[in-house]
């Protein structure tokens, strides 16, 4: 696997993991909260590397199938990581 194709993948799950905080803000009609949105930021830049070193392991390519999973699953990081968060303060 070449090196851009790490970086498309590492972007797709960092983009799943912007849209996942950008439409959670949306849904809670509440007021924007900095905190939490760079919360989500660092989640996304996790799912990102995570994504980057699981598929320069185990990719033998890059194709349209994997950047829909890579969004997938960055936004499956960042959903999951403020479902835990916020079960862990309640």
């Amino acid at each position: 696997m070449t090196e851009l194709n790490l970086v498309w993948i590492a972007l797709a799950a960092f983009l799943g993991g912007i849209i996942a905080a950008t439409l959670g803000y949306w849904d809670s009609n509440g007021p924007f909260n900095a905190k939490k949105f760079g919360r989500s930021i660092l989640f996304a830049l996790l799912a990102a590397g995570v994504f980057a070193v699981g598929y320069k392991w185990t990719a033998e390519s890059l194709g349209i199938r994997d950047i829909i999973f890579g969004i997938l699953g960055g936004a499956g990081v960042d959903v999951l990581s403020n479902r835990a968060l916020g079960a862990t303060r309640s």
